[in-house]
């Protein structure tokens, strides 16, 4: 069992102790065990199977039992027991944006709401809004999530299928029938949610594969098996399929399913224009054309080659131009997950986080980061545990002190995630904001401004000479929760003319700004910083998910501030206050 898949379960229990009432210190424990879990810097797994996992703080001798049992069996008796109290379409409600474990339990054990339907009933009737704490517009908030859900109920974020992607990747890679494999589909793309997985292997022997793959200990149910493709559900409910192709076919079997529709379109009616015509099999001649070089496509850069393109990446084939530039050689340099040297937006214990502050500078110390920002929440979120101003200054001085103790080898830089008031103020006054290193501005709450009283709002934070950076610019989460709304156009204008800087906020869970407006702001000279928003140790590596978006938004290192070394990055953080 992987480390997500037991975080998991143990948030899982806890909220179902939640919804039966029992001792709150009982579910608090296994809030933290999942936390630990994702956040653990080793194999916390593996030390689980080994029986190792004594002296690690918040892991007691019950917990320490059921990771060994999750580790070794895959399952967990005492969660399966306790699940079975409830409807299986229980965690279903969890999923409503604006409803947690007391108004789920409310609605359980007022009128046995056990499912979305149910809920989308007792809403529709006024049966919900008659219950305390309810009431006609956090119901009317409801169904807007229930319809929200229901629009984007096919849709899987990164973090939800990325382990599953390399997992089913490296079983196939390693199947002594396979020669190649890959993931195709949007996931290749770099899409910032994906509605199945799509795998690609060339072969001699297709059923073979497919028998093998159809067992994967990932697949939970067979939708359909031939001999050269198949279908599954994932144990988590994606659907992936695999396509076996001989060699020879491989490269335009991964170029055509990798897509986009529109991108193969376009490659297609090149090929014909210059009598070929082009599918996922190979070239074949278009009437009496001669051939161009066809023999040598052994890879998928030689079929763009054979057309007289550049190669263009899996992440640029959305039929936005990157034909043209292809074609004239203007393609970026892609930023690669090397040139990160360090990352912005990350949280400590300090607001709510699940480590400390040291702990946080260490895990960055081990992933070979030369840098690491914290920026804690401001005071005005207080459901985030926000710091006020003292304990604010008291965050800066032991920065300065841990800072002192790396002695040049790593840097800290101390920062704050400011919250921008309705009127567009900020949290905290200019005098504490021109103490710190960096500021990320950022919207918490009243989402429901019209477009251009929220755009205003943004602009004024925007305009602040201590703002650094924008965070997560339209609030979204995806899959979950709609952006507000707000002019991007016009928040890349006041960035450009303000020399403020825009977060690409790689949590899976945001991805946000959205790598449809990054040319347009890289056109307009605004620079981006790739921001973890990390809340875990574990959570700095959702840059990798930030750089996937990135290059999907045609940036390459120069337009990322977080490429740049210690003494530039310092520089490039001050470049606003200079102007």
């Amino acid at each position: 069992m992987t480390r997500e898949a037991a975080a998991e379960i143990l948030n899982r229990i806890a909220l179902l102790l939640e919804l039966k009432g029992e001792n709150p210190f009982k579910t608090r424990a296994y809030k933290m065990g999942a936390e630990i879990v994702e956040s653990y810097a080793g194999d916390i797994m593996q030390l689980a199977a080994e029986e190792k996992l004594a002296g690690i703080k918040g892991i007691g001798d019950a917990l320490r039992d059921k990771l060994h049992e999750m580790a070794t069996t895959g399952k967990l008796e005492f969660y399966e027991k306790l699940k079975a109290e409830f409807p299986e379409t229980l965690f279903e409600l969890f999923e409503i944006s604006g409803l947690g474990p007391k108004k789920i339990a409310a609605l359980y054990t007022t009128l046995k709401v056990g499912s979305i339907a149910d809920l989308k009933r007792v809403c529709e009737s006024g049966e919900a809004a008659k219950i305390s704490g309810f009431g006609d517009k956090t119901v009317a908030k409801i169904l807007e999530g229930i319809a929200f859900r229901e629009e984007h109920a096919s849709e899987f974020r990164l973090d939800q299928v990325y382990a599953l992607a390399q997992n089913i990747l490296e079983a196939l890679r390693g199947h002594p029938d396979v020669s190649r494999a890959e993931v195709c589909g949007s996931f290749r793309r770099g899409k910032e949610v994906v509605h199945d997985l799509d795998f690609l292997v060339s072969t001699k022997h297709p059923e073979r594969v497919i028998g093998d793959f159809v067992k994967l200990p990932e697949v939970e149910k067979i939708i359909a098996q031939g001999g050269t493709k198949a279908s599954v559900y994932a144990s988590n409910g994606v659907q992936c399929d695999l396509r076996a192709v001989s060699s020879a076919e491989f490269p335009f079997a991964l170029n055509y399913f990798t897509g986009s529709k529109e991108h193969n379109v376009m490659v297609r009616q090149r090929a014909l224009d210059q009598g070929l015509s082009l599918n996922e099999y190979g070239f074949t001649v278009v009437g009496d054309h001669a051939s161009t070089d066809m023999a040598t496509v052994h890879e998928e850069r030689d079929i763009y080659r054979t057309l007289g393109l550049d190669y263009i990446e899996p992440e640029l084939r959305e039929n936005t131009g990157e034909i043209e530039a292809a074609e004239r050689g203007k393609l970026p340099r892609l930023i690669e997950l090397e040139n990160l040297r360090g990352v912005f937006h990350n949280h400590t214990t300090a607001s709510d986080g699940k480590a400390t502050l040291r702990e946080m500078a260490e895990a960055a110390r081990e992933l070979g980061m030369q840098y690491l920002g914290i920026a804690d929440h401001s005071k005005s979120s207080f459901q985030a545990n926000g710091l006020h101003e003292d304990r604010l200054r008291a965050q800066i001085a032991e920065i300065r002190a841990l800072n002192a103790e790396f002695d040049g080898h790593f840097h800290i830089f101390a920062g704050s995630e400011v919250d921008i008031h309705k009127d567009g103020t900020l949290d905290f006054d200019d005098g504490l904001l021109a103490e710190l290193d960096y500021v990320v501005a950022s919207v918490h709450s009243v989402f429901n401004l019209p477009e251009a009283e929220m755009t205003a709002r943004i602009i004024r934070a925007i305009e602040n000479p201590h703002v650094t950076m924008l965070g997560h610019v339209t609030g979204r989460l995806l899959a979950q929760r709609p952006a507000y709304a707000v002019n991007i156009p016009k928040i890349i204008d006041a960035a450009a003319a303000n020399g403020t800087i825009i977060e690409l906020n790689a949590s899976a869970w945001r991805l946000d700004m959205d790598w449809r407006w990054w040319r347009l702001a890289k056109e307009k000279g605004v620079k981006c910083s790739i921001n973890p928003d990390a809340h875990s140790t574990h959570g700095l590596q959702d840059v990798l998910f930030g750089v996937r978006a990135a290059r999907k938004g045609w940036l390459t290192r120069s337009d990322v501030i977080n490429c740049l070394p210690l003494g530039e990055v310092e520089e490039a953080l001050r470049a606003k206050a200079k102007r």
